[in-house]
């Protein structure tokens, strides 16, 4: 069992996670051929497929040229605070990365066990949809002392001593953590808690564009199984 699939079973998830569905404005696109693409990810790749807990999804940018959002993604405007403009470092030491660079993670750091993809949001944006290759781990694990932390940490390569305190070693898979947008504190309250129980900067990306900009560019999302970590209320 891989790293992954263990977390899911520590959050109280499903062993083996349903196959997950690309969105519906793409699922007619998952068979066109290279040269039929004509929205590419970049000039030289068409499209990108990703493990998804067992399921080969091809992510791809929207097809139809007049696309627009028109669900909350759209949205400009939210009152700051709470949803106020993030920088670009979540914390010293930690590299925020874009959408290529999250590509290249998931196609080799995740798929060699090295990485794991977290989507920090709650549960019930989980669920909704998610980026391809990502296990929902919410923020609140990390912020809120808990059974189920200490779980994770452990299997993260984290070692309590006697006093509480946290270690990691050198070996420590690389996690790179994501939420809802610019505008969203649930991966940098993460990141940051990380930090502060001992994970290293090092091993920590911040995909800052989080779902807004990864709809924005039209690239392909997935539906999950229904999973639920908690009954805490929704958060954005």
């Amino acid at each position: 069992m891989s790293l992954v699939q263990r977390m899911v079973v520590v959050l109280g998830l499903l062993g083996l996670l349903q196959p997950a569905l690309a969105g519906d404005e793409q699922q007619g696109e998952q068979h066109l051929r290279p040269d039929q693409v004509r929205v590419k990810i970049t000039r030289t790749i068409p499209w990108v497929d990703v493990d998804h807990f067992g399921e080969t999804i091809r992510v791809m940018r929207i097809q139809d040229e007049d696309h627009r959002l028109t669900d909350d993604f759209a949205r400009t405007s939210r009152p700051c605070p709470p949803f106020c403009i993030h920088p670009m470092e979540a914390a010293p030491g930690v590299k925020t990365v874009g959408e290529l660079e999250l590509l290249d993670f998931v196609t080799h750091e995740v798929k060699k066990g090295s990485g794991i993809l977290i989507d920090a949001r709650m549960p019930s944006w989980y669920e909704t949809e998610t980026i391809p290759g990502a296990i929902n781990m919410p923020h609140v694990i990390f912020t809120t002392p808990s059974r189920q932390r200490e779980q994770v940490l452990k299997l993260l390569g984290g070692v309590r001593n006697k006093q509480g305190k946290w270690t990691f070693g050198a070996n420590v898979p690389t996690l790179l953590l994501f939420c809802n947008g610019p505008w969203c504190d649930q991966s940098p309250h993460a990141i940051q808690e990380l930090i502060k129980l001992g994970y290293p900067a090092g091993k920590l990306l911040y995909y800052r564009g989080g779902m807004q900009m990864w709809k924005l560019l039209g690239l392909t999302t997935v539906v999950p199984s229904p999973i639920m970590v908690d009954d805490e209320e929704e958060e954005e």
